[in-house]
């Protein structure tokens, strides 16, 4: 058994090796859990939405509390403007929760815990959100760089400062989840190793802390999905509404 805390990030080839030039594009166990991910949204929004009664079953309950808490985030940071885009929010909310609460099983593997996983999500979400300001407003997109009540004196500076936020929101967005959960697992390996060398005399102290952790990881796993859905809501905002 695997004492290093970090072997469990470990990314490892399922199946035959294959590639594309120098590209290696074989399915690793981040593959797997990316698709098992899916496939479990899938299936649980299927049976959600399957049969739709007056009164609802429990998983048709979860369903639309999920539908509407979306739908209220995306009326409440972006308007009603954003609505067009509630599928692509939705969708990104649900990986991202997904992806979280499996890397909470036995024996799984986090995708979101790894940078390269969270920033493209990040990356893509930044190159969308650019795309619709310049398309919504044209070159008066830039505006959004130009704070209105900025003295003269101030406005080369700040405006300096106002493109590097804007540039570091991948970089935050990515790094803000990928961080999380990275720390929280490694965390919780940690205390799991205490209990195993320990024995069942000495590692109830740390046993405890494990099962607190866990709460608390599954917590963080679904305040990150929000965190990272809202902090999108907010970036399409200023896209479409352009608050300066």
């Amino acid at each position: 058994m695997a004492t290093n805390p970090m072997h469990q990030f470990h990314v490892h080839r399922i199946g035959p090796e294959i590639k594309i030039g120098n590209f290696d594009i074989s399915f690793t166990n981040a593959s797997f859990f990316m698709v098992t991910s899916v496939l479990t949204i899938l299936i649980f929004f299927y049976f959600g939405t399957k049969k739709r009664a007056i009164i609802p079953t429990k998983i048709q309950l979860i369903a639309e509390l999920t539908y509407t808490f979306i739908s209220k985030m995306i009326s409440d940071t972006a308007g009603s403007k954003a609505k067009p885009y509630f599928a692509f929010i939705f969708s990104l909310f649900i990986f991202v929760l997904f992806c979280n609460m499996l890397g909470m099983l036995p024996y799984s593997f986090t995708v979101t815990s790894h940078i390269i996983v969270t920033f493209v999500l990040a990356i893509f979400i930044f190159i969308g959100v650019t795309i619709i300001g310049f398309l919504k407003h044209g070159l008066g997109y830039l505006k959004l760089f130009v704070p209105s009540g900025v003295p003269i004196i101030l406005l080369p500076l700040i405006v300096i400062i106002e493109i590097i936020s804007y540039l570091s929101r991948p970089v935050s967005l990515s790094v803000r989840l990928f961080a999380n959960m990275m720390a929280g697992h490694t965390m919780l390996k940690v205390f799991g190793g205490f209990v195993v060398s320990l024995g069942l005399i000495g590692g109830w102290l740390p046993l405890s802390f494990s099962v607190a952790l866990t709460g608390l990881e599954i917590l963080v796993a679904f305040l990150q999905a929000y965190v990272f859905a809202i902090l999108t809501c907010i970036y399409l905002n200023d896209a479409l509404n352009l608050h300066h």
